[in-house]
């Protein structure tokens, strides 16, 4: 009984500081969705490699936790956040973020695609992009982007029923990590990115969407009506020989 107290009382007090400071709460958040591995060797190699997944709350918990430590208005806030969703595309990509700090023998990761597999229950995917500095030779550190397919061959969205996705990146990239599993999984059962696209920053987007949309559709039109310029002089010209014809 005292025990049941005590954890309750716990859990409240965690409550009310997440409440009293909203910084915890994003922290939380953040070392939920971005993890880090590191490795070391017998002689003293470190590596640490970074992988994020840019679930709907981590991009929330991400805006608000820059928007605090900048001093951001609300419409900075919301520039952030359109300018973080135009990077991720989730609309067509599952987007990775990957850091390396490499304190240790060069990485040797090209080609870098090859390197990774998203794994969504049996399902192997590969990216279909990357950061491409990421096939050079690294010492140091270097960040960037990988994006995997949203939907399969037919338009299904692949994250559909799925409970939970894992990362690997292939250990033979150093000598740190040759034999060694180098992987992340996210628990995606309650990750809805749909809810990201509402506000200011939403409405900016589809504003892109559709400004696009409209440049394709003219470059369309423009394109079908030289074609149909060419097929009315054509038929004005059979027409023209037809009436030379029937006048012989």
């Amino acid at each position: 009984m005292k025990l049941r107290r005590f954890l309750i009382g716990a859990c409240t007090v965690l409550f009310l500081l997440g409440s009293a400071f909203p910084g915890l709460a994003d922290e939380k958040i953040l070392s939920r969705w971005s993890k880090t591995n590191h490795y070391e060797n017998d002689i003293g190699s470190e590596l640490w490699v970074t992988a994020s997944y840019y679930a709907s709350e981590y991009v929330e918990a991400l805006v608000q936790s820059e928007a605090q430590k900048n001093l951001w208005t609300a419409d900075e806030s919301e520039q952030y956040k359109y300018e973080l969703l135009k990077t991720l595309n989730l609309s067509e990509y599952i987007p990775i973020f990957i850091a390396f700090d490499n304190r240790g023998p060069s990485l040797h990761m090209a080609p870098f695609n090859d390197q990774l597999t998203l794994w969504v229950g049996k399902k192997k995917l590969q990216p279909v992009d990357y950061d491409k500095r990421f096939n050079f030779k690294l010492q140091g550190k270097r960040e960037g982007f990988v994006y995997f397919p949203r939907y399969d061959e037919k338009g299904k969205p692949i994250l559909e029923g799925v409970k939970s996705v894992r990362f690997t990146i292939n250990g033979g990239i150093s000598p740190v990590t040759m034999g060694k599993s180098i992987e992340y999984i996210w628990d995606v059962a309650d990750d809805h990115p749909e809810k990201l696209y509402a506000g200011k920053a939403a409405a900016r987007l589809e504003l892109d969407r559709l400004i696009k949309r409209l440049d394709k559709l003219n470059e369309e039109k423009k394109n079908l009506e030289g074609e149909l310029d060419k097929v009315n002089a054509e038929l004005q010209e059979i027409q023209k020989r037809v009436d030379e014809l029937q006048r012989q």
